[in-house]
């Protein structure tokens, strides 16, 4: 991540000199240099504000990354520890300590807004809360200008393409991933498709994009080569629509033949209009976290899909 955070700082500068954009930023020296050969690093917060003063909307481009998740300013920049905190939800600072190789005392100083991460720091955390740190920075400048983090940006672009068009190839990668399948002596054509219980023909067009995609690689006797994938399927209006409604259906239908550990549920409510937002924010929050908690799952051995509805029915006008 210290590569990373020196090519996002070149890429966000662009073609300004370092002094010009170090005298916007308020600096009687240049401190640019430094940063961007890794010699020392800005914190998150004095990155994200050069990112502003260099005409970056940063509170939309977390937003895009992290909907649902609120950020305010002060006039230093933005306030990243109540981000940080929501972006995590309830994962434990021992496990986002584990999981990035920080410590535990900075992290939660960092969380309390009592001291700053330093860039660096601020991507290793993000990508342990939620495994996609190049969705953020591709948000924030050109992903091709950050080689580092561009081939992980470009596979979870591709998957997420393939999943609009084709939603059971990420049901096939999440297969591939697994512990059991990676212990074949060699590939079984079916097994895929018995396991997800799909027809022989849906595993088979699937394998045929991911491979078509550079996602997978077959090596002569299994699919391999492969690195998890954190697919983000926020895109268009309509696609996403039709992606939802597709695994959607998929859970109804097993509603009428369940498996011995399947779990569904619901409750048909009335609540006071604040409560209803509280819920809301509580689904919204409980699906971060379980996102968390996925990114970071070692090792690959159970697949599973979760469906999260919350219908409405508002007086008429």
């Amino acid at each position: 991540m210290e590569l990373a955070a020196q090519q996002f700082l070149r890429a966000l500068r662009g073609k300004r000199s370092q002094q010009a954009l170090a005298r916007r930023l308020g600096y009687r020296g240049n401190p640019l240099t430094d940063w961007e050969h890794g010699r020392r690093y800005p914190t998150a917060r004095e990155a994200l504000r050069a990112a502003s003063v260099l005409k970056v909307d940063v509170a939309a481009a977390l937003a895009r990354f992290a909907p649902g998740v609120s950020l305010a300013f002060d006039a230093r920049g933005p306030l990243l520890g109540a981000w940080l905190t929501q972006l995590g939800g309830e994962t434990t600072i021992s496990e986002l300590a584990q999981r990035s190789g920080l410590s535990r005392f900075a992290i939660g100083r960092w969380l309390a807004g009592q001291r700053h991460p330093r860039l660096p720091d601020f991507l290793r955390l993000v990508d342990a809360m939620t495994g996609r740190v190049p969705d953020l920075v591709a948000e924030l400048a050109p992903i091709a200008d950050v080689p580092s983090l561009a081939p992980r940006f470009a596979a979870a672009d591709a998957a997420r393409r393939i999943a609009f068009e084709q939603p059971w190839t990420e049901a096939v990668l999440r297969v591939l991933e697994t512990e059991s399948y990676r212990a074949l002596p060699a590939h079984r054509p079916g097994a895929i498709a018995a396991r997800l219980g799909v027809p022989l023909e849906t595993e088979q067009r699937a394998l045929a994009a991911l491979e078509a995609a550079h996602l997978i690689r077959w090596d002569g006797a299994r699919y391999g080569d492969l690195r998890p994938i954190t697919v983000d399927t926020r895109g268009g209006r309509e696609a996403l629509h039709a992606l939802r409604k597709h695994w959607a259906l998929i859970a109804a239908e097993r509603v009428g033949k369940p498996l011995p550990d399947d779990f569904f549920s619901y409750n048909l409510f009335s609540a006071s209009a604040a409560d209803y937002e509280r819920i809301r924010e509580l689904m919204r929050a409980a699906f971060r976290e379980i996102r968390a908690i996925v990114a970071a799952s070692e090792p690959p051995e159970r697949i599973g899909l979760i469906n999260m509805q919350l219908l409405g029915w508002n007086e008429p006008p």
